[in-house]
């Protein structure tokens, strides 16, 4: 049980920014068995970016509430996936070579593409919770934060099962996730992904899961396609893109 909680605990502090207590440590086993906690991880995640947009919505406009929600968000993660996401976009954008296009991944800096993508995708998740909480009110809203959260950290879960990892340099910080999960710990992964969901009532959630899954699968191909495989900053840009098209689901069938 210990150990199971130092696990969990080292994907807390390796993707978000939430203290935990010293006697964690660190090493690389802990880290190549955090990946079934990723989705757990959403839920807290999730929860925060709920708990804030609900208590700013107190005193400020419901656009402005789920920007406060939006913001805390980024900051537990530490903008990681965006970071990620904006590292991916100018690779794939900036080239079609293979060599090329995981070199410019490695590049800190935000190129053209990369600042279009964390815009577009942060205005079009603006926009989708904002139409969440017009048609279905405060707890909706809510919820679909934390599902949206939780089930969009099963996407680069999936990929470490799925693909394999495409850099040859063992220095590299995502090194020690890419492990292949067993199907135990898959299951706990879903099981924390999926759970969330139970929280959204009607056939949109499935719409809603469908769509997160579809975008997940169509990733998984075209990291395949362009670099054979998925890097650091593939598995994090798949959360927001995930994410996004569960909230998109969402929309689809409650139109």
């Amino acid at each position: 049980m210990i150990r199971e909680l130092e696990v969990l605990l080292a994907a807390l502090r390796f993707f978000t920014r939430l203290p935990v207590p010293a006697w964690v440590g660190h090493s690389h086993q802990q880290l190549e068995r955090a990946a079934r906690y990723f989705p757990l991880v959403g839920i807290l995640v999730g929860g925060i970016g709920a708990l804030v947009t609900l208590a700013a919505d107190r005193v400020l406009p419901a656009s402005l509430s789920i920007l406060a929600g939006m913001t805390a968000t980024v900051l537990v993660t530490g903008a990681m996936h965006e970071d990620g996401l904006a590292d991916a976009a100018d690779g794939f954008g900036g080239d079609r070579d293979r060599g090329r296009v995981l070199e410019i991944m490695k590049d800190s800096r935000i190129g053209s593409f990369g600042a279009i993508a964390i815009a577009l995708t942060l205005l079009a998740k603006f926009n989708a919770l904002t139409q969440i909480e017009v048609r279905g009110g405060r707890a909706l809203l809510a919820h679909a934060l934390i599902a949206g959260h939780a089930l969009s950290r099963l996407a680069p879960t999936t990929l470490i099962c799925a693909l394999d990892y495409a850099r040859e340099d063992e220095g590299a910080k995502s090194r020690p996730l890419t492990r292949r999960l067993a199907a135990g710990e898959l299951g706990v992964a879903a099981l924390f992904g999926l759970a969330p969901c139970a929280l959204l009532t009607g056939p949109m959630v499935w719409v809603a899961i469908g769509l997160a899954a579809t975008v997940t699968a169509l990733a998984a191909r075209y990291f395949v396609h362009r670099i054979a495989g998925y890097t650091g900053d593939c598995l994090c840009a798949s959360q927001p893109v995930a994410e996004l098209a569960f909230y998109v689901g969402l929309l689809c069938e409650s139109s």
